[in-house]
């Protein structure tokens, strides 16, 4: 087992255990804890498809979770920890909790808003800015996206001749 080098990397380990459970659904394998004090107060995993909600990102789960522990939208305290660079929506979730830490696993250069198309975290024209911690344990959370989507694709394919098989057969 890997030493763990440094408190990021120990929650960003906790991150990763919520993709796993996205992965297991089939879903894109994206996880997220906020923490408190040191003790995690919200847990979320990706669940768009399972839960067929637009707003099942595990963000925002962790979010409305860590809300309810606190007692309170506002989550000033708190750190959250995301495997995948946050969408516009989680970023302006993240913005609006005023989460004032967020340290991200790995970038999303196709529609992430921490610094890949938008930087919402850190933008000076809103009332709250984010400080924003990148690449923790970046290699291991590619790779599990890299590999969810490359089993997609393969899946995908075989569908797709499966259905062709049987419309032939037809």
């Amino acid at each position: 087992m890997a030493v763990i080098k440094s408190v990021e990397e120990k929650y960003m380990k906790e991150a990763l255990k919520q993709a796993k459970k996205a992965y297991a659904l089939g879903e894109v394998p994206i996880g997220c804890v906020i923490v408190h004090e040191g003790k995690i107060i919200g847990r979320g995993y990706n669940r768009r498809n399972t839960d067929k909600n637009t707003l099942a990102h595990a963000e925002i789960t962790a979010i409305n979770k860590a809300s309810k522990v606190i007692g309170d939208w506002r989550l000033e305290e708190c750190t959250l920890y995301v495997t995948l660079e946050p969408c516009q929506m989680c970023a302006g979730a993240i913005v609006q909790a005023r989460i004032p830490e967020v340290v991200m696993g790995c970038m999303n250069p196709k529609a992430g808003c921490a610094g890949s198309i938008l930087n919402i975290l850190e933008m000076p024209q809103f009332n709250h800015q984010v400080k924003v911690t990148r690449g923790i344990l970046e290699a291991e959370c590619s790779q599990m996206l890299k590999t969810f989507f490359e089993e997609l694709r393969i899946r995908n394919k075989q569908e797709k001749e499966a259905r062709k098989s049987l419309s032939s057969l037809s």
